[in-house]
């Protein structure tokens, strides 16, 4: 945690990028000044003294410690301010971009639901008994890291069942496992492997549950239904996000009748259903392709794929290593309702930003010309040029500051 605080801090994004350079261009435009202002009183015929006093006022007025202290200060206290609520900064761009989000798609399992997955109910459709046909289910899943993997573990380990080995074990991304088990071949997989596999969907089943079905070779053998609740946070996440403007989406591979079920409850603006990790890009690169500035926000494997499509990639804490390594921000607290906060954040900092680049760019703007002397009446001196100049910093300073009470004013009202 500490080491991704410490680059994001260290990171730069396009608008400390555009500091930067400005400033490197108020030293030549300083430079500049200082040149023109010295040769134009020269040729007035002042005296030397005057013709230094001059330049060096110039000089000091129009240090770049302002303009260079703009960005990082907010930068450091932004960061900062995330972290210690919950949000984990890797890529600052990002972060700074997260106030332009105008579509939301979440990944239900871990994401909107708690990910925890109980076994509700079991079927066997061959000779096997329930208990064999989960025993089975469980020794295959043993290798994976799906959620649904570990709630059939769980149920296996609770009836005492031996996890059996497993050779020639393979993972269908988005559709299953399959491997050797006492010298027959069986797999794991979801509806969508059954449908893509011209296999018949066995009738009945649990409604608004998780269903993977057992196949013997090519025939179903069983199917497994879990349970997973959503999370109580998930629905005022909705609520806040959606006050803003935000339409929310799901992808997920689960059913039709399980996607419809948690969108209805949680009252999103829609679902994709049966979904596989190329899916869920295409459905981020649809989002774009009408405009919309879209996040994405998931916790496994199969999410780092479209983490990565978005214009902001948002991982959940409790997920995996892929997903967290792929996304731009991670959420500590696994908490959706910090996406509004890491809205609420990325609008106050980048507009503490242009506060701070429109201060010392426009306090240059005037004390040069002030400083030159070429305005009659005006003459100020070099202490009171390293004065003004003090005061420019210390302003975006107190400025930068200033960010954490509108955050913390704006964590509390929302």
């Amino acid at each position: 945690v500490i080491d991704l605080v410490n680059e994001a801090q260290q990171a730069k994004s396009r608008t400390q990028n555009l500091a930067n350079r400005a400033a490197a261009w108020l030293a030549f435009v300083a430079i500049g000044a200082g040149i023109i202002t010295s040769a134009g009183w020269l040729l007035m015929g002042q005296e030397l003294s005057f013709v230094l006093e001059r330049t060096v006022t110039v000089m000091v007025i129009s240090c770049p410690h302002a303009l260079g202290l703009a960005i990082p200060l907010v930068v450091a206290i932004s960061t900062a301010m995330s972290a210690r609520n919950g949000l984990l900064i890797r890529n600052r761009t990002a972060f700074e971009n997260a106030r332009k989000i105008s579509a939301l798609v979440f990944d239900k399992t871990g994401t909107l639901t708690k990910g925890v997955f109980k076994l509700a109910r079991t079927e066997s459709f061959a000779e096997l008994s329930e208990n064999e046909s989960l025993q089975i289910a469980a020794s295959l899943e043993q290798h994976s890291e799906h959620p649904i993997a570990a709630g059939l573990l769980d149920a296996a380990r609770e009836k005492d069942l031996q996890i059996k080995e497993v050779s020639q074990f393979e993972t269908m991304t988005g559709r299953g496992v399959k491997g050797q088990v006492d010298g027959q071949m069986w797999a794991v997989v979801s509806s969508k492997y059954l449908s893509e596999n011209a296999i018949s969907i066995p009738e009945g089943g649990m409604a608004g549950a998780t269903e993977v079905y057992l196949l013997r070779g090519d025939q179903p053998a069983g199917r497994l239904s879990l349970a997973d609740e959503v999370r109580p946070e998930s629905k005022d996440a909705v609520r806040t996000l959606q006050k803003r403007g935000i339409k929310l989406f799901m992808a997920t591979g689960d059913s039709e009748a399980t996607a419809k079920a948690v969108s209805d409850e949680l009252g999103l603006d829609g679902y994709f259903s049966r979904v596989l990790p190329e899916d869920k890009v295409k459905v981020i690169k649809d989002l774009q392709k009408e405009g919309h500035f879209v996040a994405m926000t998931g916790d496994g494997v199969n999410d780092a794929p479209a983490l990565a499509t978005a214009n902001v990639g948002i991982a959940v804490g409790s997920g995996t290593d892929v997903a967290a390594s792929t996304a731009d921000i991670v959420l500590v607290r696994s908490n959706p309702s910090d996406i509004a906060q890491l809205i609420l954040f990325g609008r106050a900092t980048y507009r503490k930003m242009i506060q701070n680049l429109i201060w010392a760019t426009g306090y240059n703007a005037i004390a040069l010309p002030l400083a030159t002397g070429f305005i009659p009446g005006l003459i100020i001196s070099p202490a009171v040029g390293a004065i003004f100049m003090s005061l420019s910093t210390i302003i975006v300073a107190i400025n930068a500051q200033l960010l954490k009470r509108s955050i913390e004013t704006k964590s509390t009202n929302s």
